[in-house]
């Protein structure tokens, strides 16, 4: 990625999640990021890690270990001004139709506990909670969903 690239998705983090959650600008450098763009404007972004399976236990290197045929969501963003637009709805359907056009099996996701949309939504296209990780985000302290779907 191009460092420009990398500012535009740094201040996109910071404009759709609070301050805890944003990704350190060298993340950017381990995804593959895509954007929404709707009327000439970036109104939403997901990132994945090809090959890999979520790490609940980070370790000092903050790398997901490879799992042939995986496809780990590592973010799904909608600006605010843009949602309760079914937006999500279509990021996810182009992450699923993504993962079986490039021969993915499973994709794997995470996200906070409290985020009940995320969830629902995931769910929604048949996702499964396979665990639920104490403590893995800060300020405030939440567990993490973990979600898988087959594919």
């Amino acid at each position: 990625m191009i460092p420009r690239e990398i500012r535009s998705l740094v201040a996109f983090d910071h404009k759709v999640f609070n301050k805890p959650d944003w990704f350190a600008v060298g993340d950017w450098r381990l995804y593959e990021p895509w954007w929404m763009i709707v009327d000439e404007r970036k109104v939403g972004c997901c990132a994945f890690e090809l090959h890999k399976d979520f790490c609940g236990d980070v370790n000092e290197n903050r790398e997901n270990p490879c799992l042939n045929g995986s496809l780990y969501i590592a973010t799904t963003g909608i600006l605010p001004g843009f949602k309760r637009q079914g937006l999500g709805t279509l990021i996810k359907s182009w992450q699923i139709c993504y993962a079986r056009c490039h021969g993915f099996t499973r994709i794997v996701t995470n996200t906070r506990k409290s985020n009940r949309a995320m969830i629902a939504l995931n769910r929604k296209f048949g996702f499964q909670i396979i665990r639920t990780i104490p403590r893995y985000y800060h300020e405030p302290s939440e567990p993490t969903v973990v979600m898988e779907i087959r594919l």
